[in-house]
């Protein structure tokens, strides 16, 4: 009875059984409703009932803000990988790969040039899922060319923060970026371009103690998490019950913390409509996406025209 048991049996459960990917679903974490993950997709993840904002990635985003879903990746400056040489549980570099197999980015900030209702502008994205879209030595470097970019383009610069803080396995290299990109902020201000920043859920930590609290105009996602500190560690130093919503973006709209709060789907007409207001460019209509793709100028040292992520 083995040849039954151990040959037939398994051959036909091989037969029978379907693959099932694993994001077929998902759970909706503010009520708990499964949504099929390709309407959620083709929601611009956001939950069809809820409307509850789940994380973006930086392609994702990128494809929701740029005219006909095309622009041009920045190429970055490199850094060195583990500075620090640092260990904990696992090795610092193992933790990067993982990360680069995961989500196909070099690093946790993403760069780009392309156009926004026919208007230039350079938009930087950080991804969560890049090692919680910590800031380091990379994303640092990143940002800053960003930056640079913004003013040798003479056009606005976009960022889309989403981050726990500092990359801990990078020490005062990290914390050394604060200052570096506040300057490059400082420099993009004095050349007289727009900086506007998108605060996603979660945006905390030396990010909010940096460049993501500098912007122009300061947008929100709704329910997006921002603070420096986590609301345990206030309420244990102060102690005092916190209020509802607190570090929420509604909640610091209403306290004069964030200037605007955008659902998703206005977030790229509402993009569009404060950059031409702040460079003073007169009023066009939507671009509608097309398939075919706007050119854009040439970046210098940009690698592909296409948004294919990076190895």
């Amino acid at each position: 009875m083995n040849w039954l048991t151990n040959v037939v049996r398994p051959k036909i459960r091989s037969i029978l059984k379907r693959e099932t990917p694993e994001n077929l679903w998902i759970k909706c974490p503010d009520t708990g409703q499964l949504v099929f993950y390709k309407d959620v997709e083709s929601n611009q993840f956001v939950i069809p009932g809820s409307n509850y904002h789940m994380r973006m990635g930086a392609n994702a985003r990128m494809k929701s803000i740029f005219d006909n879903e095309t622009w041009y990746d920045v190429a970055l400056p490199d850094v060195t990988a583990d500075p620090l040489k640092f260990r904990d549980e696992r090795r610092y570099v193992d933790r990067i790969k993982d990360a680069r197999a995961k989500t196909g980015l070099n690093d946790s900030v993403k760069v780009g040039f392309g156009k926004l209702e026919n208007a230039g502008v350079v938009v930087a994205v950080q991804d969560f899922d890049f090692m919680g879209g910590s800031l380091g030595m990379a994303a640092g470097e990143a940002i800053v060319r960003g930056l640079e970019l913004a003013v040798e383009k003479k056009c606005p610069f976009i960022v889309f923060a989403a981050s726990g803080g500092a990359r801990m396995q990078e020490g005062i290299l990290s914390l050394m970026q604060l200052p570096r990109t506040t300057v490059a902020v400082q420099m993009l201000r004095e050349a007289g371009q727009p900086y506007i920043v998108v605060l996603t859920n979660p945006t905390t930590g030396g990010v909010t103690a940096s460049y993501a609290m500098l912007g122009d105009i300061q947008i929100a996602e709704p329910g997006a998490l921002i603070g420096f500190a986590g609301a345990r560690v206030i309420e244990q130093t102060i102690r005092e019950k916190l209020p509802d919503g607190f570090q929420r973006a509604e909640y610091l709209k209403d306290h004069g913390m964030v200037d605007m709060v955008v659902h998703r789907h206005e977030l790229r007409p509402t993009l569009a409509r404060l950059c031409r207001l702040l460079t003073k460019a007169p009023a066009v209509d939507a671009v509608k996406p097309s398939i075919t793709p706007v050119a854009a100028e040439p970046v210098p040292a940009a690698e592909t025209a296409a948004p294919a992520p990076q190895a």
